[in-house]
């Protein structure tokens, strides 16, 4: 199974939250990611939504609005190749 994987902008977007924060997430383990051949960073955008059920302080908050994580870009939304 291939897991989707997003920019640090478009997680961002995602849940709400500053550039900064997702930095410090990166840092403290708080999501997962991956570094392309290039440098970049791409986030595993399961773990920006992590279950309620996870321990306290491991989980990201998630914005009213984003109650489910994404699951697939729309049929026609154009197809980016980072």
């Amino acid at each position: 199974m291939d897991r989707k994987t997003v920019s640090i902008f478009k997680a961002m977007e995602l849940v709400a939250v500053s550039r900064r924060t997702i930095y410090n997430w990166l840092q403290l383990g708080k999501v997962e990611y991956v570094r392309t051949a290039g440098g970049r960073v791409r986030i595993f955008v399961d773990t920006l939504f992590k279950p309620a059920d996870s321990p306290p302080g491991t989980r990201p908050p998630t914005p009213p609005f984003a109650a489910t994580p994404p699951t697939e870009p729309a049929p026609d939304a154009p197809v980016r190749l980072d």
